[in-house]
């Protein structure tokens, strides 16, 4: 099974937003797709010259641009599978309800 395919399935309950949550899924899919390529590059460059002079890389600027958006999606998928399924009550919820219950 693909990620698309399994990023699809845990969404397939989620009917009033299709529309957005398979474009996104496509963003998803993407975005771990090239973060796991950055990963290969070095993030730092040393002066051969002087060690104590470390630059970021291209690579790691990318990075955390892409980790950025990657996050930024993810936050909205989750939410919007939190709201589409049911919450459960919490035992503390459900223990301080049972007391007020009893007053």
């Amino acid at each position: 099974m693909t990620r698309k395919e399994e990023l699809l399935q845990i969404f397939d309950q989620v009917e009033d937003t299709k529309g957005i949550i398979k474009p996104m899924i496509d963003d998803v899919v993407f975005l771990e797709e090239q973060l796991q390529e950055l990963r290969k590059l070095p993030f730092i460059r040393i002066n051969p010259r002087d060690h104590a002079q470390q630059k970021a890389t291209p690579a790691a600027k990318q990075y955390k641009e892409l980790l950025q958006q990657y996050n930024n999606c993810v936050k909205i998928l989750t939410g919007i599978l939190r709201k589409d399924t049911p919450e459960e009550e919490s035992p503390l919820r459900a223990f301080i309800a049972s007391r007020k219950a009893q007053s």
